[in-house]
């Protein structure tokens, strides 16, 4: 009975002993001569794409009458606009057509409000501008610049390229600064963002472009586009 006893208990021990050994095995020691960095890259660009807003309002009585008068104006603004329109160039889109009920201050409905939006977007400013200064029956609401997709594209590329050149430069001087030699890379990412300088704000009081038929002045303005390489290096 204590030979039995005692064999079961060396038994216990081994098997517990092993069960230890192997759960030992299985944990991953925690990552040593790990180096965190980041680098970032910025290049400046002059902005390529151009859009102009056209709005225009009706007010009455009579909901169908609103809704006609705004479907008349840009009906014509959208025949005089697809005249200049080229892919890329100029294109011409609508925005914005709204009908809404007005309201005396007693709470009963007086009327009926509607505005419709054309917008004309592209990188011709010179046909954009001189188209919208030859529309009649809209007004200039609103001018922003940005950059194309083809411009912010060539550009990121640039930027990207010089960030991931400044991580791996960073890396190999970390690494020389710390006593190895080397380095492999881990793991990464990259972000990229592109940011406009502020524009002078553009206010247009129902201005109508028909009276000079011009070209409407605009000058474009610089984004930053910038791409952030991020991640984690092995020193070897």
């Amino acid at each position: 009975m204590i030979q039995r006893h005692l064999s079961a208990t060396a038994l216990a021990v081994c098997c517990a002993f092993a069960s230890g050994a192997t759960w030992a095995q299985g944990v991953t020691p925690p990552p040593q001569n790990v180096l965190q960095l980041s680098a970032t890259s910025t290049v400046e660009v002059q902005q390529d794409l151009l859009a102009m807003s056209l709005t225009t309002t009706r007010d009455g009585s009579d909901a169908n009458a609103v809704q006609a008068q705004l479907k008349a104006a840009l009906e014509a603004a959208l025949a005089e606009a697809k005249k200049s329109a080229q892919p890329g160039q100029l294109d011409v889109r609508t925005g914005n057509f709204g009908l809404y009920p007005r309201y005396a201050k007693d709470g009963k409905l007086n009327g009926w409000q509607g505005s419709v939006e054309l917008v004309l977007e592209g990188r011709d400013f010179a046909r954009i501008t001189s188209t919208a200064g030859k529309i009649q029956t809209l007004t200039l609401g609103n001018v922003s610049f940005g950059l194309s997709r083809e411009q912010r594209a060539k550009v990121e590329g640039e930027a990207q390229s010089q960030a991931i050149e400044r991580f791996r430069t960073k890396a190999v001087e970390l690494a020389k600064g710390f006593g190895f030699t080397g380095y492999t890379l881990r793991e990464v990412s990259v972000n990229a963002n592109d940011q406009s300088y502020p524009q002078p704000r553009m206010v247009v009081k129902a201005m109508s472009m028909a009276s000079s038929d011009s070209a409407v002045p605009v000058e474009a303005g610089k984004s930053q586009v910038q791409v952030t390489v991020s991640g984690s290096v092995q020193l070897k």
